[in-house]
């Protein structure tokens, strides 16, 4: 009889652990659809072409939207070298709307062609996002 109530109880513990685990992994799928999700507009990658290394710092802004389901927050912006600056939408994005990332390139003392990415960090699905600029630079003359 002890074995019998035993194997009833292990039973029913077993389903009711199986139940909950299923209510949690639906839970998981429903708020996958409401995560934050970056798209850039237009462009991921911009070519300033040839530029003067004396006309100074260049500036080009990427637009981003926020294509999810809650509001999308910029954590951090990291360029690849420091003659790259960066200035971004601080505040979170809403649904449907749209926010800045500004890259500053400085050519002074780079008289070549360059290429320098820079990793948009996010709450947003994939974490990280990479813009290039690239271009290049005609010495002083």
């Amino acid at each position: 009889m002890k074995r019998i109530l035993f194997v009833f109880t292990l039973v029913l513990f077993t389903a009711c652990f199986a139940s909950a685990q299923q209510r949690v992994a639906e839970n998981e799928i429903k708020e996958a659809g409401k995560e934050a999700v970056l798209k850039v507009i237009d462009e991921s990658v911009h070519d300033f072409g040839t530029i003067k290394e004396s006309d100074g710092p260049v500036t080009h802004t990427f637009k981003i939207k926020n294509e999810g389901k809650t509001p999308l927050v910029v954590t951090k912006v990291v360029a690849s070298c420091g003659c790259t600056a960066s200035e971004w939408t601080k505040e979170p994005i809403a649904s449907g709307k749209t926010g800045e990332i500004k890259v500053t390139y400085d050519p002074a003392g780079r008289p070549q062609p360059f290429s320098k990415t820079v990793s948009v960090y996010s709450n947003g699905k994939t974490g990280s996002y990479v813009l290039t600029i690239k271009g290049v630079v005609e010495g002083k003359q």
